[in-house]
This record gives C-alpha cells, structure tokens and sequence, in this order.
C-alpha cells in the first residue's frame, strides 16, 4: 500500500509540473497608435507571440522565444510597409522582452504587450536598377514620389534579373545594392547594381536520376532545345512535356551553376517515376437513366518509352427506363514525343452496345491518331478510325460500315475542371465519314462552350453557362448510325425532361435522331459554406430534322435546385429537377453525380 501510495504521489508531482510549465491563459496584445488598418493587420499577421498563444502545447519558454523573435519579424513588416523609423517594445509581465534571457524563462507567463509606433511613412528619392534590357518597365509605384516598401525593391531588383535571364543571360544576379534612408525628409535612396553576365546557350540535357523510362526517351520528351540560346520559358515547357506524360510523380531541371567555356549551360534532369499502375471507379444515378458505373485500370510506362495503357470500361442504364442497359469497353494506347516533343501518337480500341429507346446498336471500332499540344490552354489531336455498326431501328436494321477522320481542338482555361469558378472552355470536334458499305458520305460537326464567372469579392456567387451545337451533313438520317445523330433530354442536356426524349417524329409512333442539335445551360451556384453549395438551373434544348437547324424541329426545357458537398475529389452532386414544358410539370427527375453538372 505505502508503495503504491509513493507511485501515485509521484505521478502527481510530474502532472503539476507539466501543467505548471503550460503558458495556460497567457493574453497578447498588441497596439499601433494612428497606423492604419492594413499596417495593423500586417503587424497582428507578423507576430509570432500572437500566433503560438493561440496554441494549447505552447510553455513559457516557447512563448519567451516567440517574443524575442517578434523584433526583427515586426521590424520586417514595418519595411514592407514603407517605415523605416518605427519602435518596438515588447514586454512580457512588464519586463522587456529583449532584456530576459532565453536560458531563464518565467515559470509562467501572464501577459505579453506588444506596442509598436510606426512613425512617418517614407517615399522614393531615388530608386534605380541597372543595367536593364531596353525597353523593360520596372513595377508600378518603384520610382520617386512612391511609397518606400522593401518589398517592391525586392520585386524590381527580380524583375529586372528576369529580364535579363528572358534575353539569354542565365546567371544574372545583383552585383550590388545601396539603400540609404534620409529620416529628416522621410525619403529612401534605392540604388540595386546588376551583373547581366553572358548570353548564354542550352547545352546537354543530363539524366541524374535513376528511372524506369529509358535515358533517351527522356530527352526526346523534354525537347530540351540544346544550342539555342538559353530561355526560361523554353525550360518549364521541357518540364511540364515530361510531367504531362503522366510517368513521373515528380520532375525537376536545373541549371548548372558553372556555364562551360563554350557559352553553353548544362541542365540536370532530376526525375521520380509514378507508380506504374493505376485504377479508379466512378458511378452516376439518374431516377430516369437509372444507375452508371464506369471504372478504369491504367498502366505508366508500358515500354519504358513513357508510354500509357489505359482500359476503360462502363455500363449504364442499370434500373432505369431508358431502354435498356448499355455496355462500353476501351483501350487506348498513347506514345508522347512521337514526331516532335509536343506530338504523340495514339492507338484505340472500342466495342459498344446501346439499347436506347428509340434503337439498339452494337459497334466496333478500330483506329489510330496523332495528339499535340499547342499551349498550355490548347489541345488537339486527328485520327482514322474503321468502324463498324449493327443498327436496328424505327428506320429498320442496317449494317454500316465507315471510316472515320476524328479531329478535335479543346481550349481549357478553367481553375478547375470539376469545380471551375473562373475561366472558359470550348471543344470543337469534326467527323468527317466515308460509307464504305450500308451508308452514305458526309461529316459531323459538335462545339461545347462553357464560361464560368465569379460574382461579389469573396467568390461565394458563381454564375456558369454553356452552349452546345451541333450538326450533320451531307447524309440522311438513314446513312449515319443513331449515336452519331442527336437527341435531347436527360442529365447531360436537359435536366427535368426524360432520357432522349426530343427527337424527330416521322409519324406513326416512329422517331429518329436529328440532324441538328442546340442546348443551353445556366447555373447559379451559391456557395453556403466551405463544403456546402447550392445551385439554381435551367436547361433548354432543341432538336432539328435538317442540318443547321433548317427543316422542322422542337424545343423543350426544364429547371430544378442542387445541392453540392465538396469532397477532395470534386463535389458530389444532386439536381432535382422538373420539365417546364410539354405538361408535364410537377414530374421530378433526380441526378447524382460527382463533379458539377458542367
């Protein structure tokens, strides 16, 4: 008994200890007279006190070194701010901060009182950074007359380093600098000397790295311009080439510190490979289509040449009524840095079953294609593909045997594709065909536009719109297969009205795509909280006989309110939503999905 009561009075001691060496309660303020609300948010936002008093595990000693930090961190913004004769005095229980030693904190520690007088804000007498490529602008407000902040000589002193480095002179750097600050006229003197150095040329692209993927193909996809003369810009593009191919988890290139006696620069090729195989899952619910699942497996690096094996898979329609269930199975295989860095090549496979309600078609295709990338907002790719198509309806059943010119451009300068609050998208696709047998010749065409704007400061209000269009030419509706045609209604075009239920009626009870094709789409979406949202809608949609629209055609609509929850994956959504036309109000249609609805 005696020695167990020894163990817990020692435990007791040890506890009291610790909570004694908590800064438990521990209150900073701080104060800065007649400065104004940003300066004050700058010095609240600098102070370290203020920050780890906020935290539970935060000792006395902590709190000391925090306070003797906070000189030089709030001397720092008063400089980012343009002042330049301010004082500091930090006090901790009414002793000054600077005076106690670091090696002999308080047991506790009560209050720490932070008092900082900004004094006189200082402008520019001189501000100077030479020597500069001809014609460059240093930054707004770098000149005399202009708020003295040290941030802005830093940022000129860079800019004109870029300058230099844009023109071919990779080692660049600043000679030299003199500041000098005039407290009778509230003035600061900035004079930054800069040592341009040589123009200078790429030289050899070498691989420091151990890799999966073969030393020379490496090259070939970074593209690295060696002999040229040397461009910061032509760097980052080699690096985002082998980072686009997907094969690298991380890449990194580097300049040599020394350039070689023949004016050139050697770049290192520091790379880490992804993991070689990948797969994902995804899933759509509709009360009309039913339920979607979809899933892919892909495999990095198949040859060691970078190369991408990805098979796809999906099948929907399970528990809907929207004729049947359908069946997708593909794989394509992608080569990058085929013809030229930015050119790939690509192989594909599908095979497809479609029970719709208004046909049935089973198809086959086999083709082969080049991709290339024109910016890093511009992309395209063109391809010929053989297809093969057993087609049964309203029209009766076919066999339609086409090859197929795919060319596509897509435009991308959304912040975010599955959640996109600024920017705007826009994909052209042109199909011309060729009926070898059971089908005529012609050409479809498609275009999706989608913008996207923020609306009010904080970017709590989105408003998105999109347009999409679409035509046929040349063949009849008999010559093309129904997939190629278009109908309207359902979660991707209008969201209320049931699954392709705008088409073209040829009487009877019997109906065929269209020709023609124009949707609209506008989204108000309201965010409520950081992962709550709330979204109001309205779809439009209008389905034509002839090309262009010409010839009859029909327009039907629909409105409805979602309900988004952001997740790290993109926001899972739900739409209700109920046609505005037909008499058909009051039937509600339900959408879950992951991602917005465009």
């Amino acid at each position: 008994m005696a020695k167990a009561s020894i163990i817990r009075r020692a435990i007791l001691a040890f506890a009291l200890c610790i909570g004694a060496g908590l800064a438990q309660g521990a209150e900073v303020t701080l104060r800065a007279p007649g400065a104004p609300d940003e300066m004050r948010d700058a010095l609240r936002g600098a102070s370290l006190s203020i920050a780890r008093a906020d935290q539970k595990s935060t000792t006395p000693q902590d709190l000391l070194a925090a306070a003797r930090a906070d000189y030089g961190r709030l001397l720092g913004a008063l400089y980012a701010g343009g002042y330049y004769s301010g004082v500091i005095r930090i006090s901790v229980d009414g002793r000054e901060a600077a005076a106690l030693s670091p090696f002999a904190a308080p047991a506790r520690i009560e209050r720490i009182a932070i008092v900082v007088e900004t004094g006189p804000a200082f402008t520019f007498a001189r501000a100077e950074v030479a020597p500069l490529p001809g014609g460059f602008v240093l930054p707004e407000g770098f000149g005399p007359g202009g708020r003295a902040r040290s941030g802005l000589i830093q940022e000129a002193a860079q800019e004109g380093i870029r300058g230099w480095r844009d023109l071919g002179h990779a080692k660049a750097r600043v000679a030299g600098q003199r500041l000098t600050a005039d407290h009778r006229a509230q003035t600061l003197s900035a004079e930054i000397a800069l040592d341009p150095g040589p123009r200078l040329r790429f030289g050899a692209l070498t691989v420091t790295s151990p890799s999966r993927v073969r030393a020379e193909r490496i090259h070939e996809i970074a593209g690295l311009p060696t002999g040229e003369t040397f461009s910061p810009d032509e760097l980052g593009r080699s690096a985002q080439r082998l980072r686009r191919t997907g094969a690298f988890s991380s890449v990194a290139l580097s300049e040599a510190e020394t350039p070689g006696p023949d004016g050139t620069l050697g770049i290192a090729a520091a790379v880490v490979d992804a993991k070689p195989r990948r797969f994902g899952v995804g899933a759509e619910l509709s009360s009309i289509e039913g339920l979607a699942l979809s899933g892919f497996w892909m495999h990095r690096n198949l040859l060691g040449g970078a190369e991408r094996l990805r098979v796809e898979g999906e099948i929907g329609g399970l528990g809907g009524r929207s004729g049947g269930s359908d069946y997708r199975l593909s794989t394509r295989l992608d080569r990058p840095a085929t013809l030229s860095p930015d050119t790939g090549l690509f192989v594909l496979g599908e095979l497809e079953e479609l029970n719709e309600p208004d046909y049935t078609e089973r198809s086959a295709a086999l083709g082969v294609g080049l991709s290339h990338v024109f910016s890093d907002r511009l992309s395209g790719e063109i391809g010929l593909t053989l297809r093969y198509a057993e087609v049964k309806d309203d029209l009766g059943r076919r066999d339609l045997n086409q090859l197929l010119v795919p060319g596509a451009l897509t435009w991308d300068s959304r912040d975010d594709p599955l959640d996109a609050s600024k920017g705007y998208y826009l994909g052209l696709e042109a199909t011309p065909f060729l009926g070898l047998s059971g089908g005529d010749s012609g050409a479809r065409l498609y275009a999706d536009a989608r913008a996207y704007r923020g609306l009010g400061g904080a970017g709590r209000f989105v408003l998105a719109g999109r347009v999409q269009a679409g035509s046929v030419f040349d063949a009849s509706v008999a010559d093309v297969p129904p997939d190629m045609l278009f109908f309207s209604g359902g979660g991707g075009t209008v969201r209320g009205q049931p699954y392709q239920s705008l088409a073209v009626d040829l009487g009877g009870g019997k109906r065929v795509g269209g020709r023609s094709f124009l949707g609209l789409s506008g989204e108000l979406r309201m965010g409520v909280s950081d992962t709550i949202g709330l979204v109001g809608f309205a779809d439009a949609g209008y389905i034509g006989a002839g090309s262009l629209g010409q010839g009859s055609g029909e327009w039907h609509s629909g409105a409805g309110l979602g309900l988004r929850y952001a997740t790290g994956i993109g926001p899972i959504r739900l739409d209700v939503a109920t046609p505005l036309d037909g008499g058909k109000g009051g039937r509600m249609e339900i959408y879950i999905g992951i991602g917005q609805a465009f």
